[in-house]
């Protein structure tokens, strides 16, 4: 149980700021061990992101109520993820060697590309969220779709760790993480699953059917993060830090336009 624990706060410490207040060993094994709560995290954001949406529906216009909410959807992950977002734009639409691009990927500095892709994901986050509070629709009664898509999308990120080659094997993350196996993914994927059963409880079954609830968003994630991963591979020789990140949020992005659209 204590190791369990540590597992949890050891997620919890690294992909969000909510506080953990518990000094934890940051071994590989249980590092490795702590990617099986992922899809927690996300969906224990996505729940808060979800809740604090609650409270600001009918109480303000949609867009500054967006505004709000988007902001503390960053603000929960410290902008970890966007920040690996930044770094694998300017390192992979540099087109350049694929050594040069990983130096640029480690480069503290933020390119033109990495600022554009921030903004655009951003925006684009943005205007669903307007679009969901605008809708007229009880958003607390299809708010637990949120903590669905945010645990797939890190559930994801365990996903790639497991089954494609780190880019840098010895340094980064991919020192930290690489004893991050297939049975890892194949626990954080129960995990998922028994989140999902969970929040589609607290959905009206009038709203949204059961199976495309569960299997679109799914498929989304798996296709589009496999596609991803595929393609960052070709480009750099593997992954990297900053390209989980970025799967992360491209991918959650992602759901959350097939969220939008669900419920609308």
């Amino acid at each position: 149980m204590r190791r369990e624990l540590q597992a949890a706060g050891a997620a919890f410490q690294l992909l969000t700021r909510i506080p953990v207040p518990a000094s934890i060993p940051f071994t590989p094994e249980l590092l490795a061990r702590s990617t099986v709560y992922y899809p927690v995290v996300g969906g224990v954001i996505g729940g808060l992101v979800a809740a604090a949406g609650a409270l600001l529906d009918g109480h303000m216009p949609s867009m500054p109520a967006a505004v709000l909410l988007l902001g503390f959807w960053v603000l929960l992950s410290g902008g970890l993820h966007v920040d690996g977002l930044m770094d694998t734009a300017d390192g992979v639409l540099s087109h350049r060697s694929r050594e040069r691009m990983l130096e640029i990927m480690k480069d503290s500095r933020v390119g033109a590309m990495g600022v554009l892709a921030a903004i655009m994901l951003l925006l684009f986050k943005f205007s669903l969220l307007a679009a969901w509070l605008d809708d007229g629709k009880d958003w607390l009664a299809e708010a637990p779709l949120l903590a669905l898509g945010c645990g797939l999308s890190r559930l994801w990120v365990v996903a790639a760790m497991a089954c494609w080659p780190f880019a840098r094997a010895d340094e980064g993350m991919a020192a930290l993480f690489k004893d991050v196996k297939p049975r890892h993914a194949v626990a954080a994927a129960i995990v998922q699953a028994a989140m999902s059963v969970a929040c589609l409880l607290t959905i009206p079954s009038a709203s949204i059917g059961w199976l495309a609830a569960i299997a679109l968003p799914a498929g989304l994630a798996v296709a589009a993060g496999a596609a991803l991963a595929a393609w960052l591979t070709r480009k750099l020789g593997g992954l990297t830090g900053d390209t989980y990140g970025a799967m992360a949020e491209i991918l959650e992005a992602m759901l959350l336009f097939v969220i939008v659209l669900q419920v609308s």
